[in-house]
Formats: C-alpha cells, sequence, structure tokens
C-alpha cells in the first residue's frame, strides 16, 4: 500500500498511561489529522482497543496500523516512535471481512452487530443451554447441550476459539470456525469448519428455562431466542503489519506454539 511521503494520521489511544504517553510522542513528531480527512489510522493499545477502532471508524475505510500497547498484541505491530513513515510504506496488508449477527430477543428486540473476531453465544445461568443449529435453512443439529458455540473468522480463530479448542484458521481460507463451549451432548460433537458463505442459524431452545446471551466481539445481547450468522463483506478492514510479522506468519506461529 502507497501512502505519500508525509503520510496524514490519524493517531487514537487506549486509556492506560503509556498508550497516552505514546500518543502525545507521535503527535509531537508526525502531527494529528482528523480521522475523516487521514489516509491511515495509527491505533494504539492492545487488542481490545484494536477491535474497538475497526468497530468505530470502520466505515471510512481507511487501513489500520496498530501499534502495540496493552497486554495482548496479536493484531499489533512493536512500538518504535521513530520511523513510522517508512514502516509505513513497507507495510502489508490484511484485510478482514467480519461476520455479521442478526439477534432476535424474547421482548422481539432484534439487534444487528459485526464480529471482526467471533460471535459466542453464552448460556445466562446455571443450566446449560440447548441449542438448534442450522446451516443455509437446514438443521444440521437438533439439540446441542453445552455452555454455548461461537463461530469464529479466520482472524479471530486463534483467540476464544482456540481456547475453546476449536481449529485455527489461515486468513484468505474463505472458511470459519462453528465451535462448541463445554458441550454434554452429543459429547463427542468437536464442531465443523464452514465455507465462509455458510449461513448459520443457531435457535435457543426452552429459551425461558435456560436463557442464553450472544456476544460479537464487545456488543452483547441477552435472553435471545434466535441468532444468524454470515460473512459479510460489505464491512472490510485493511490491516497494515511489519513484513517481519504480518499476520499470516502470526497465525501460523500459533499453530507450533506449545
Amino acid at each position: 500500500m502507497k501512502f505519500t511521503e508525509h503520510p496524514r494520521i490519524a493517531f487514537v489511544a487506549s486509556s492506560v498511561s503509556s498508550a497516552q504517553e505514546a500518543l502525545q510522542t507521535l503527535i509531537g513528531v508526525y502531527g494529528q489529522c482528523e480521522p475523516e480527512q487521514a489516509e491511515v489510522i495509527c491505533a494504539l493499545g492492545g487488542d481490545g482497543f484494536m477491535l474497538a477502532t475497526m468497530h468505530r471508524y470502520g466505515d471510512l475505510q481507511l487501513p489500520v496500523f496498530g501499534m502495540k500497547l496493552g497486554s495482548v498484541g496479536f493484531l499489533m505491530n512493536q512500538y518504535h516512535a521513530e520511523g513510522l513513515a517508512q514502516r509505513l510504506q513497507l507495510a502489508e496488508s490484511s484485510i478482514l471481512k467480519p461476520l455479521e449477527m442478526e439477534a432476535l430477543t424474547e421482548s422481539g428486540m432484534k439487534a444487528r452487530y459485526l464480529a471482526y473476531n467471533e460471535v459466542s453465544l453464552l448460556r445466562q445461568t446455571r443450566q446449560a443451554a440447548q441449542l438448534e443449529i442450522s446451516l443455509n435453512d437446514q438443521v444440521r443439529l437438533e439439540e446441542l447441550v453445552c455452555d454455548g458455540i461461537l463461530v469464529a473468522t479466520p482472524a479471530g480463530s486463534t483467540a476464544y476459539n482456540f481456547s475453546a479448542m476449536g481449529p485455527i484458521l489461515p486468513l484468505g481460507s474463505a472458511v470459519m470456525a462453528l465451535t462448541p463451549i463445554a458441550p454434554f451432548r452429543p459429547r463427542r460433537w468437536r464442531g465443523a469448519i464452514l465455507r465462509a458463505d455458510t449461513r448459520v442459524n443457531i435457535r435457543v431452545l426452552d429459551h425461558y428455562k435456560r436463557p442464553v446471551s450472544v456476544t460479537a466481539d464487545s456488543h452483547e445481547v441477552r435472553d435471545v431466542i434466535e441468532v444468524n450468522i454470515r460473512e459479510t463483506s460489505e464491512h472490510t478492514v485493511c490491516l497494515l503489519f511489519d513484513p517481519e510479522h504480518n499476520l499470516d506468519d502470526r497465525i501460523l506461529n500459533e499453530q507450533f506454539t506449545t
């Protein structure tokens, strides 16, 4: 990706002190531009802040270059105040396609959110959830008794999905992971790898006795009775990475980490 010699950068930072200090340093060196007039957004923080930045500024269709100033930085580059313009010129891009989640609640309310990592359904009480799973309007699992289930993108497959024993998915593989969380019945079902264009429908059985919530990244909806999930190409985000630490390599390395 090519930028001007002195790119217009919009710096945004999390509230932690190290990120705020870096923000002032970088503005002093490179200046500050409003996101609407910028060529690139530079996010300072951890992965949670990166996700928040993608949600907040995704409609601007600007590339995002993150620098790690938080506890987790899988989606971030190392922080260095020097040479940022040159790093941007050499950066490699990764295009992320989010999931679109539409949930229907007991009260009849509909909620729609995007998820760049995963959409997860979780039981709200001590009672296990009872879920019906349909793919492309065909019921594939009549009853799944579990703590929950999630649908993860390749970029999000190394996060909650991997902790729930789901597969790590390469970027650009055009698939997504359907992973149960603590499944009780059927005991041997460990999820599925789906084509990215699969329409996933999850219906909550006995939702009064066994209430369930759904979360799309950081957006939670409680007391849902039905959730529809699909990949969307209408809200893509371009993340930039230093060539020696691109996202493809990071996802590959995760599969060989012991």
